[in-house]
């Protein structure tokens, strides 16, 4: 038996990168994956997969979590695993630092995670269980940018372990995963990544940045029934960065 078999899982951010990835190991274990995202030519791509299925979604828009899930629920029957991966990154430091930047940042990254909660866990209370996983990020654990980016990312870590507490008693797990530099589009867009991303693969205990399907392979486990007794956890995904 494959190990999400039966399972209808929405992962936001889904159509690339880390979300693509998680999209199509999902399937691989028997998932029916709704990938939300708010770009339609990958969402496109994605949707060419057998049980994957694009929808349009804006994270930071309520209307837009609302219909989805209404949707999918229309759909499917259910919603057994959510996955918060949709999210935005900023280099910009606190001196140039203004309201937008903060908002931008903010309303994706943190208010984007809990309007799904807010909208998907009524749906897996129906059925008395439901497995979400929030990506936070190593900036949230560790002194590392001052900046929007750890900030909002630091509302993520809060909010998963007051919704670890909110939802245990109706069967649903909230944990939060922490990756540390991953390889995908969005840190290869960095503007100072080459240096970056080379200082810090040489602090890195293992001696290598991330890849996505190490990110993947944690969430596919937590999302799992065989993570039936975890919730509340924080699991860093940094090869080790974040004891240094």
């Amino acid at each position: 038996m494959a190990r999400l078999d039966g399972k209808v899982a929405i992962i936001t951010g889904g159509a690339s990168g880390i979300g693509a990835e998680m999209a199509t190991m999902f399937t691989g274990e028997g998932a029916t994956v709704i990938a939300a995202d708010i770009n339609q030519d990958a969402l496109d791509k994605i949707s060419e997969n057998e049980n994957i299925h694009g929808m349009k979604l804006d994270v930071s828009a309520e209307e837009d979590w609302q219909s989805l899930v209404e949707k999918v629920v229309n759909d499917f029957g259910k919603i057994d695993i959510l996955i918060n991966n949709a999210g935005v990154t900023s280099e910009k430091p606190i001196t140039e630092i203004n309201y937008k930047d903060w908002e931008f940042l903010s309303k994706i990254n943190g208010f984007g995670a809990m309007m799904g909660i807010k909208y998907v866990a009524p749906a897996m209370e129906r059925n008395k269980q439901g497995s979400i996983v929030n990506l936070s990020s190593v900036t949230a654990q560790i002194g590392m940018g001052l900046n929007s980016y750890s900030a909002s990312k630091g509302s993520v870590r809060a909010i998963s372990k007051a919704a670890a507490v909110e939802y245990g008693k109706r069967g649903i797990r909230v944990n939060a995963v922490f990756p540390g530099v991953i390889e995908t589009p969005m840190t290869k867009g960095l503007k100072s990544s080459e240096g970056q991303l080379s200082q810090i693969n040489a602090l890195t205990p293992l001696g290598r940045l991330g890849q996505p399907e190490d990110v993947a392979n944690a969430i596919l486990f937590l999302a799992s029934d065989e993570a039936s007794y975890i919730t509340g956890a924080e699991l860093a995904i940094d090869g080790g960065y974040s004891a240094m």
